[in-house]
């Protein structure tokens, strides 16, 4: 699984949202706002070849301080990466 090309996360007016680059623009009516963390997600993902739960995990546990436990970070992260595949984000 990665994340589809063409698709970047930008700061909008403060807020973090993905948006299509270019041509595709012209088919992606919609952005997708993302808060804090699952931008921090995008931008992990962004530098993998292959999305790998594992490594986000460990970014994450890395970067903030007070993380929940890794099983509830693995999970989180599998219902973020489910919600972007069914919104066509992630092949």
């Amino acid at each position: 699984m990665k994340l589809r090309k063409g698709l970047v996360l930008r700061d909008i007016c403060g807020e973090k949202a993905v948006i299509a680059e270019g041509l595709e623009n012209i088919d992606f009516s919609k952005m997708l706002s993302l808060n804090d963390t699952a931008a921090f997600i995008w931008e992990t993902c962004t530098k993998m070849e292959e999305i790998d739960e594992e490594k986000i995990c460990d970014a994450i546990l890395a970067e903030y301080d007070e993380a929940p436990s890794r099983e509830e970070i693995i999970a989180d992260i599998r219902h973020t990466l489910a919600n972007w595949e069914e919104l066509g984000l992630v092949e």
